[in-house]
């Protein structure tokens, strides 16, 4: 399903037809090091990934994680969506691109649209978070219009993240 386009991208929901991608994304080195090693080693990980992952909070919340797509070819180039986790009262925005298609703009085009979205749904503030480390999404996020709010440590989870905020 179709949840927007931007000026060169789709956003829709994830498909299980997309394990193969998600199976990619998710072993690049980038998310390995970034977000974490989720444990995807074949496309029936992939395809639980995607059932468990963002099928499920579609259902729960009516939105998740979006399948980022070049418009003119479909190609599915990252994710970008929002995210209602547990450990963080408000909703965050994440975004995930394959190394390829980094540094073009795109997480920046479609973060733009979500944070949009996000506040035609309803939401009056979104939050992100990131690893200390982490320069590139760091510096997305206050291009994006978000301030630094301290850090947070996730339930089970021992690494402190940096978190961001902004008001819709």
């Amino acid at each position: 399903m179709k949840v927007f386009e931007t000026e060169r991208l789709t956003l829709r929901w994830i498909e299980d037809r997309d394990a193969k991608f998600i199976y990619t994304l998710l072993n690049e080195p980038g998310w390995i090091k970034y977000i974490g090693d989720k444990g995807i080693h074949n496309l029936g990980d992939a395809t639980s990934y995607i059932k468990n992952g963002p099928r499920a909070m579609y259902e729960r919340e009516g939105f998740g994680l979006f399948l980022a797509q070049l418009k003119e070819c479909q190609t599915p180039i990252g994710l970008c969506g929002l995210i209602k986790r547990e450990g963080l009262v408000d909703v965050d925005i994440g975004f995930a691109f394959l190394k390829d298609y980094q540094s073009n703009g795109y997480a920046f085009e479609a973060a733009s649209k979500t944070l949009e979205y996000a506040k035609n749904i309803g939401l009056k503030k979104i939050v992100a978070i990131t690893t200390k480390d982490n320069q590139s999404s760091s510096k997305l996020l206050g291009k994006l219009g978000m301030s630094h709010d301290g850090c947070v440590t996730l339930p089970g989870d021992r690494e402190e993240l940096n978190k961001y905020t902004v008001v819709l």
